[in-house]
């Protein structure tokens, strides 16, 4: 915080003050006082400060608020999760006063709920996170109502007649807010642009991308310095690199990828092995300061859809010049790593590089190399298939070590969604992890840990790549949960006793849901300046390097790394990163965080529309996810979620055990739990909603009740267990 911002909270902790009071007190000159204005708003806009009705200025702390961002459930509640930590406030419908999801507000805590839930009433809207909204458009009684795609936007947007612009009944559109939302009050826009009929596949994805803030068309500053990069690296701008054209590199990828931003080559020593991990070095052609940087920090990071990519940099770089693609020059950064027979790092260094790959290879073709199941692509690779067998041997070696050393692998399968030339689903399949992705990720995570070792080892500033460790009370429900199935582990347990925890189900019908629960139980990986570890790969030091194309990290660690080679690390530029780099690690696991959302969506859109001519059909499945209002299935057949809601469960009321992940029929003792087989049939397929609704397929899901019996399940209703 700035000098004078201190002074000021420090002033205000004996109470409110006017303007005019806080010019006299700090003896604010009269050319100075427009400056000193500008402060006292920002810290407003920030949250710092709350101004009052009467003009004074106050510390939240002191006025029993607390600020942060709101966070709404499509049932019309909230929470804010405050921006000094401690628990959220639970916020209902009627006190929102107008404050909408993702706004920063200010929240007056009125009051403590038994569990010590703390519940309170908006105040004041700090900053608004919508300019815009996007939803669908529809025509009512002369004026335009458009209903958020978004179901946490609780409001409907009014839209003039004069404001309709060239939108057509029930078609999806982008309005800006032209008066927010208040007490009793409806927001009002404008249709600014039309995106077309919501059934349109490239509509659908243009929605998402909208509803997360994801920027999907370039700028045209950005496209205007693109024009500026060349297409091949010429001589001069390889003076003074490492020149490894003359070894045998080569990228594995599957089969659809079109950026190539990682390569590998290696060979035996006396001792053991020497692995080059070359990265494309974006950092030579993303300048700081320039456009396209700009663009690639507010991405933060590439966008994956099962039908599209909406990447962080432009096509020519993420494509084209960044891309290591086989038999031209490219400019990389080398991560050069020396291990012993046991495959310990021995030696590291780090170097900018020139590279040629030599073969663009699949995970298809290297699985079938590694397994010597095909002797035409054993032919078609006979230059390199030595050097595939040496990495396989490597990438073997460093796996044990890392389970050795507790490293936690969750092999959960992933779907992976078939889109057709129409953009329609065709099919949902196992995506496949094989020996060749599992060698790909080894010698990534050997790069990304060197890098990260060389900095904490020089105590530099960096962006460090943290996973914390699960909490007491998540580690503790997880072992009271796997004691059900006779597993029975130490209460402090770390990644070595998690580790243990999955192989002891390794092949056990329960396997796949003791994955799921104790994947649940951990906290999510998030950048950071502050080194905490990696707790669920047992590294003390780890970063991201090895994907500057799609991560904006990634690029930054270059910038670190080429610092560090030069000798440029000084004094100053310590103090800069120290400045620089924790709003850069917040901003890059924000916007992360968004992207995985957004992806999560358009799969979740494109499975519902899959399964939409499927209604009336019976799946066996088995239960992924247990919850008060319903129990959620997984179809064998298919990596499709759906929902039986506990109103089609007639037969008895249901307690929900949240520990035990179950439901629990009160009279029949019926359980419902996590990972349990079932037949479901499909009832529907809300596309609007992403939802898929089931039944259980058993007698005892529609059993008739007695004449004039009260339909006790109709109602829904659920009781938790209190514990």
């Amino acid at each position: 915080m700035e000098a004078i911002e201190k002074k000021i909270t420090d002033y205000l902790e004996e109470g409110p003050q006017s303007f005019k009071d806080l010019v006299r007190s700090f003896e604010i000159k009269k050319e100075d006082r427009d400056r000193f204005k500008k402060v006292v708003k920002r810290m407003v806009a920030e949250g710092v400060l709350i101004k009052t009705r009467g003009g004074r200025f106050g510390l939240p702390s002191k006025m029993n608020l607390v600020t942060g961002e709101l966070s709404c459930h499509p049932d019309g509640f909230g929470f804010v999760k405050p921006e000094e930590g401690g628990a959220d406030v639970y916020v209902n419908a009627r006190r929102l006063s107008g404050a909408m999801h993702g706004d920063t507000v200010a929240a007056r805590i009125e009051g403590i709920k038994s569990g010590g839930r703390r519940e309170g009433s908006i105040v004041r809207v700090i900053k608004r996170a919508h300019k815009t909204v996007v939803g669908r458009f529809e025509k009512a009684r002369g004026v335009g109502i458009l209903t958020p795609s978004d179901e946490r936007l609780l409001y409907q947007v009014i839209i003039p007649r004069e404001e309709f612009g060239e939108a057509a009944d029930g078609e999806v559109v982008t309005a800006e807010i032209t008066r927010w939302p208040a007490k009793n009050l409806a927001p009002i826009g404008r249709v600014i642009e039309v995106l077309g009929n919501p059934a349109d596949p490239a509509v659908e994805a243009e929605v998402i991308l909208k509803k997360y803030g994801l920027p999907h068309r370039f700028p045209a500053d950005v496209l205007h310095e693109v024009r500026s990069v060349p297409s091949a690296v010429p001589e001069t701008e390889m003076a003074g690199r490492v020149d490894l054209r003359a070894r045998t590199i080569v990228t594995i990828d599957g089969e659809t990828a079109k950026d190539f931003d990682d390569a590998v080559s290696i060979e035996r020593t006396p001792h053991g092995y020497r692995l080059w991990v070359s990265i494309a070095d974006v950092s030579h052609y993303v300048k700081e300061g320039t456009s396209i940087d700009s663009e690639a920090f507010a991405r933060g990071t590439s966008v994956y859809f099962p039908d599209r990519a909406v990447p962080m940099l432009p096509e020519a770089l993420s494509n084209g010049i960044c891309s290591l693609n086989p038999q031209v020059d490219r400019l990389t950064m080398t991560a050069e790593l020396e291990f012993d027979a046991k495959g310990s790092v021995v030696k590291k260094k780090f170097y900018e590089s020139v590279i040629k790959s030599a073969e663009r290879m699949t995970y298809t073709n290297v699985k079938k190399l590694i397994r010597g199941e095909d002797a035409e692509v054993e032919k078609r690779y006979s230059h390199v298939l030595p050097d595939i067998k040496v990495m396989a041997e490597l990438a073997k070696k460093l796996t044990a070590q890392r389970m050795e050393a507790g490293s936690i692998d969750f092999d959960l399968p992933e779907p992976q969604i078939i889109i057709d030339l129409e953009g329609n689903v065709e099919d949902i399949v196992r995506s496949e992890r094989n020996e060749a992705h599992k060698l790909i990720e080894e010698f990534m995570l050997a790069a990304n840990r060197a890098v990260a070792e060389e900095f904490s080892r020089r105590s530099y500033p960096f962006v460090y790549r943290v996973h914390d460790e699960p909490d007491a009370d998540s580690i503790h429900d997880f072992l009271e949960f796997a004691s059900s199935f006779g597993l029975h582990f130490k209460e402090g347990l770390g990644p070595l006793g998690f580790q243990q925890v999955l192989k002891a189900v390794e092949g056990k019908p329960e396997e796949k849901l003791i994955n799921r629960v104790l994947l649940r139980s951990m906290k999510q990986a998030v950048y950071s300046e502050e080194n905490i570890g990696h707790f669920g790969l047992a590294f003390d030091d780890y970063t991201h390097f090895t994907s500057p194309i799609r991560r904006y990290p990634d690029l930054v660690v270059h910038r670190l790394l080429k610092l560090l080679i030069h000798g440029k690390y000084t004094v100053e530029a310590r103090a800069r990163m120290e400045a620089e780099l924790p709003p850069v690690c917040g901003h890059a696991s924000a916007r992360e965080r968004k992207a995985m959302e957004a992806e999560r969506e358009i799969a979740d859109l494109k499975k519902t529309q899959f399964m939409a001519d499927k209604v009336g059909e019976t799946f066996e499945g088995f239960i992924s996810g247990v919850t008060s209002f319903g129990v959620f299935v997984e179809l064998k057949d298919y990596f499709v979620e759906g929902l039986v809601h506990v109103s089609t469960l007639l037969d008895d009321y249901y307690i929900f055990d949240e520990k035990k992940h179950s439901l629990i029929g009160e009279r029949r003792k019926r359980v419902l739990r996590l990972g349990d087989a079932v037949s479901i049939k499909v009832t529907r397929a809300d596309i609007e909603r992403r939802r898929i609704d089931l039944v259980l397929d058993e007698a005892f899901a529609e059993k008739p009740r007695k004449k004039g019996a009260p339909d006790r399940r109709a109602r829904g209703e659920v009781r938790k267990r209190r514990r």
